[in-house]
């Protein structure tokens, strides 16, 4: 007899949509608010809707976003079939059908993209970084460490946090050190270690870099609860064989 895979769940295709993130503000889309809801049918379909803040965020970062939910829900066990829509968007109809083509951003906008977005994504990334010394950093200061003194830090020596498995995290993608004997101020462009005379600056750019990230979150999270209505956080999931309920 044939092994078989055990169907997935709605639970767990909201555990792989937590992996997915809005690049520039580096946070899950279902903290944000952005599934407007996901459903699986018997026959191991999932169908996801994802909504954005406004009719004219930019196409590179909803096509990230709906390319990384489409790959997230297809890699698990039992899924045979991914349709990611994004919804109320000016290039909905591109990023739905190229997503689903598995065609890549530059096919999907032919003649208007140059190419695809894995630098975009870097340099999200290496801003992620930034914001993440930052959190990291903070606490440091305020309990007196002198900023000098964190040049000759590692990441080892910090305290846990989750702020501090973020910034490993963000690094780790970028193939930037990451591991306990890395230095805790690094170039996120480069890995290598912040010289000491730029460690002033180093830090005014980090902290400028998460007040601009958070900033920007905030504002997108009123916007999004301003179109839809709600509080920011999404709609109620069901099953596609569950009632539905009046909101």
């Amino acid at each position: 007899m044939p092994a078989t895979t055990a169907p997935a769940s709605v639970a767990q295709l909201l555990a792989a949509l937590d992996t997915v993130r809005d690049p520039e503000l580096d946070e899950p889309i279902t903290d944000l608010g952005f599934v407007a809801g996901c459903t699986l049918s018997a026959d191991g379909t999932a169908e996801v809707r994802l909504r954005l803040p406004t009719y004219f965020c930019a196409p590179n970062f909803a096509y990230l976003m709906v390319a990384d939910a489409y790959d997230a829900v297809s890699a698990l066990p039992g899924v045979r079939r991914t349709e990611v829509v994004l919804e109320d968007h000016f290039a909905s109809d591109a990023i739905n059908s190229g997503v689903a083509a598995q065609t890549g951003f530059a096919r999907s906008f032919d003649g208007e993209a140059v190419g695809e977005l894995h630098e975009l994504r870097a340099d999200f990334l290496r801003k992620a970084v930034m914001a993440g010394t930052d959190q990291v950093c903070r606490p440091l200061l305020a309990a007196g460490t002198d900023p000098a003194a964190l040049l000759a830090m590692t990441l080892g020596e910090l305290p846990p946090s989750r702020a501090l498995d973020r910034l490993r995290s963000r690094r780790a993608e970028l193939d930037l050190p990451a591991g306990d004997d890395a230095r805790l101020l690094i170039d996120p462009s480069t890995g290598a270690p912040v010289a000491a005379a730029a460690v002033p600056l180093h830090l005014r750019k980090a902290q400028l870099t998460r007040v601009s990230i958070e900033a920007n979150s905030g504002v997108c999270r009123g916007m999004l609860r301003q179109r839809y209505h709600t509080n920011g956080q999404g709609e109620t999931v069901l099953d596609a064989d569950s009632p539905e309920t009046d909101s």
